[in-house]
């Protein structure tokens, strides 16, 4: 199962390095860089609103958090360890969905990614050996998702 989830996460990581490359080289769109790097999407930026404004979103990006929102409140067996890889892997495809169809560029594009990669360790938590760490990594993606709105519409 470790091997798997190892694997899941390897898979996510390849598709947001080559999603993001398909958009930067499509577009040509030189890009502010998040924290003096270049578009790594290996460290977290800081997450700002555009001037006081929300960022636009695609579409695809908000339904797929608007998905991954409702499988967290339809996830019901809270006290079962047994439960949890299945919403672990129901959230990281759909994570992956988020990733492959980016087609947000610029800075909005960084602040998406600076919104999204926070959310990798929580997956990888929701394997913990223990219940009160899942049911921790539950409540902080739980929290992070309902964030969404304050930075994007």
């Amino acid at each position: 199962m470790k091997k798997a989830n190892i694997l899941i996460l390897a898979f996510l990581a390849t598709v947001l390095v080559v999603s993001c490359n398909n958009n930067k080289n499509k577009n040509k769109e030189i890009t502010k860089p998040i924290q003096n790097k270049e578009e790594t999407h290996e460290s977290e930026g800081i997450l700002e609103l555009n001037n006081g404004n929300l960022w636009m979103a695609n579409s695809e990006t908000s339904e797929g958090i608007q998905k991954m929102t409702q499988l967290i409140v339809n996830f019901t067996d809270k006290e079962n360890m047994e439960a949890y890889p299945e919403l672990k892997g129901k959230l990281e495809a759909t994570f992956g969905t988020i990733i492959t169809k980016c087609t947000m560029t610029g800075e909005a594009h960084n602040q998406l990614h600076t919104y999204l990669l926070p959310m990798k360790p929580l997956f990888k938590d929701l394997a913990a050996e223990d219940l009160a760490s899942r049911k921790s990594a539950l409540e902080k993606l739980t929290k992070h998702l309902s964030e969404y709105p304050a930075y994007f519409k």
